[in-house]
């Protein structure tokens, strides 16, 4: 059992998949949600402060290199694109801003994505680390509801 706890931490940390795969793996392996929820988050979370410190210094320096140049490039190019979209809509909100961009889970909105367009906008850690968190909380909810197929009724409301 503790060997799937530590498979959906894991998978929690990987870009792109974060715990919006994690959670669903998780409950297809038959683990209980609670606790798969906490994982997933806790696991999805850890990266965030070494993104923040690291990960924009990384990819800048790996920006024009022959191997590694054009990952780097998609990185830096797509964090800096969603981190402009959001300065420019949510203005004096970017907090919240941030915590709505990483909540909703959208591929590529996760925490990876929102940690390193706050790093690219020169966000304040504090304010990265609330706005990340909150906003990996709200998508483990809606991910956790929509794997347990609670989401479902909402589809009888918008058939037509």
């Amino acid at each position: 059992m503790l060997e799937k706890y530590l498979f959906v931490f894991f998978v929690s940390m990987v870009p792109i998949i974060e715990l919006r795969g994690a959670i669903p793996i998780g409950l297809g392996l038959g683990l209980d949600a609670l606790p798969t929820y906490l994982v997933a988050v806790l696991g999805n979370m850890l990266p965030v402060p070494f993104i923040y410190l690291f990960a924009r210094k990384f990819l800048i320096w790996g920006y024009n290199k022959p191997l590694i140049g054009g990952i780097c490039k998609f990185f830096v190019v797509k964090g800096e694109k969603a981190g402009r979209a959001l300065e420019a809509k949510a203005g004096r909100g970017l907090v919240i801003a941030l915590l709505i961009f990483v909540g909703v889970p959208l591929p590529g909105t996760g925490a990876w994505t929102g940690t390193l367009a706050g790093s690219i906008l020169d966000m304040k850690f504090k304010d990265v680390l609330i706005a990340c968190m909150g906003g990996v909380l709200m998508a483990g909810i809606i991910i956790g509801l929509a794997s347990a197929g609670l989401l479902g009724v909402f589809s009888v409301f918008f058939a037509v």
